[in-house]
């Protein structure tokens, strides 16, 4: 039995850690475009990082996602992979990244233990995708999603953040270029995180509903009760083997069945995503080092600190100051 147990009786088996708060990328909903990153000795080393991931699956975590920033930016990736894909008791390893560190990485994630990944992709316009993502190159992206492929891993899931006038035409187009490459893709409302000055959140909201309605003029849409243990519906449609999955933190809130806690990449253990209730691991693991008891020991300890929702909003308010680099994907 876990021992992650809140106060509302959900037991926690997913963390998504942070390996690091910089990015090769912009994204306009994601980070400023003048971003003040971590000093490095705020950040967590790599073994720090993996005595985390080791502490958190004895307490019955059974899966594990590393997330960013952009995790393939971060030098010595391939050996965490490692570490954490050889710790027993871990049944689902997988990262977020934007993909464009793939070409290079992919393979060697994969035989390090990775199972899966999320590719971030919000637009197949080669110049939208660069006005979005303010540095990105489309068919690095392209090209990375390819090598994934190449590289044998279990499942891919595109990840598409839909903004109304500035990506929503492509809706469609996604699903498209998904069924056409057989893998999974997920759309998903934009988080109210860090104050970005790019466009108004009120103005940019697409819920959920209204892009399934795009999609259903085109494709059938069959509930399912298929989970990845994480936040998105899935959908199956008759004539395909993609899932198209929908993340909905304003219109269909998920906190009743929230499973999830956050790790950043400064040791900050976030209870929920749309708050600020955190406990410092850090200080445990450089005042304790190799004691894997007192770290479990302070990660169940802020379990009561956990709440029951989050608060998130869509006229525009921002619920949470951090950019989403700093919460971890």
């Amino acid at each position: 039995m876990t021992q992650l147990i809140d106060n509302y009786q959900r037991s926690v088996r997913y963390v998504r850690i942070s390996v690091t708060d910089r990015c090769d990328f912009r994204c306009v909903y994601c980070m400023s475009e003048e971003m003040t990153f971590l000093p490095r000795a705020q950040v967590l080393t790599l073994e720090e990082l993996a005595q985390v991931a080791r502490a958190f699956i004895e307490l019955g975590v059974e899966k594990i996602r590393l997330t960013g920033g952009e995790p393939l930016v971060r030098r010595g990736i391939e050996d965490l992979v490692s570490d954490i894909g050889a710790l027993d008791g871990l049944k689902d390893f997988a990262m977020t990244t934007n993909g464009a560190g793939l070409g290079k990485h992919a393979k060697a994630l994969r035989q390090g233990g990775l199972k899966r990944l999320n590719i971030s992709l919000d637009s197949l316009d080669p110049v939208r995708f660069k006005r979005l993502t303010r540095t990105g190159d489309l068919h690095r992206v392209i090209d990375g999603i390819h090598a994934a492929q190449d590289a044998g891993f279990e499942g891919i899931k595109l990840n598409a953040v839909i903004l109304r006038g500035r990506n929503d035409d492509e809706v469609t187009e996604l699903v498209d270029f998904a069924r056409d490459e057989g893998i999974d893709i997920s759309f998903i409302e934009e988080m109210p995180l860090g104050d970005v000055s790019d466009h108004s959140r009120a103005e940019t909201y697409c819920s959920s509903d209204e892009v399934q309605r795009l999609i259903e003029a085109r494709h059938t849409l069959l509930p399912t009760t298929e989970t990845t243990l994480g936040p998105s519906r899935y959908y199956r449609m008759p004539d395909s083997a993609s899932r198209i999955g929908f993340i909905s933190p304003h219109s269909h809130n998920f906190c009743a069945s929230c499973n999830r806690v956050r790790v950043t990449v400064e040791g900050r253990l976030l209870l929920c995503l749309g708050n600020e209730h955190s406990v410092d691991l850090r200080e445990v693991l450089r005042r304790y080092p190799g004691d894997i008891g007192a770290l479990k020991e302070r990660i169940v300890g802020a379990m009561p600190l956990k709440p029951e929702r989050h608060h998130f909003s869509t006229d525009g308010d921002v619920q949470v100051v951090r950019f989403m680099n700093m919460t971890g994907g």
